[in-house]
């Protein structure tokens, strides 16, 4: 049982990583790697709502959507789930750190209907996980999110120094960046966690 926990979060979190694996999240990934200080932000606050949302789908589903026969509700009830969740972070965000609540900006709200957001309950439902490895595939997939946006703001804020064409600058630049990143994070996709 511990073991598959291991393999779970290791997969989830680089072997299976949302933005360099599966390519979701881009908008979010683009928009808040300029600064560390935002990406480290949205870092949390997405692996909280990955955390938070992954239990209380799984709560929702097994406990209320499964035994009425409501599967087919999912995607709605998931997205109802995480719009509730995240505008509850939402406010207590914008109380408790109000200068990383109007960095981060339409990117926050943008969390609600985010794609990896909606994919760890749809995968967790899917992949018929207990609860234990549901907040695992949870925890993995928003540390994998994390490191993302980490390796690619300390990226972009190096690149502000370095000499860059004028067609690559902005976001072409980022794009390439993504692409040799993703091949290194191909890298994993042949590892089997012990």
């Amino acid at each position: 049982m511990l073991e598959d926990i291991g393999i779970i979060f290791i997969a989830s979190a680089l072997i299976n990583n949302f933005v360099f694996s599966r390519y979701l999240g881009l908008c979010i990934f683009f928009g808040v790697t300029k600064r560390m200080e935002t990406a480290i932000g949205m870092s949390i606050t997405f692996t909280s709502v990955m955390v938070i949302s992954a239990a209380l789908s799984w709560l929702v589903y097994y406990i209320i959507m499964i035994p009425l026969n409501l599967g087919f509700l999912k995607i709605v009830i998931f997205i109802g789930i995480v719009s509730g969740f995240v505008q509850a972070a939402d406010t207590i965000m914008k109380k408790v750190t109000p200068g990383l609540y109007y960095k981060l900006g339409i990117y926050l709200a943008l969390i609600v209907t985010n794609c990896i957001i909606l994919a760890v309950p749809l995968i967790n439902a899917s992949e018929k996980y207990n609860l234990l490895q549901s907040l695992t595939f949870g925890l993995g997939a928003g540390a994998g999110f994390s490191l993302a946006l980490v390796i690619m703001a300390s990226i972009r804020e190096r690149l502000e120094l370095a000499d860059v064409p004028k067609s690559f600058e902005g976001l072409p630049i980022s794009f390439v960046l993504t692409g040799l990143i993703a091949l290194a994070f191909l890298g994993f996709s042949g590892m089997i966690p012990l």
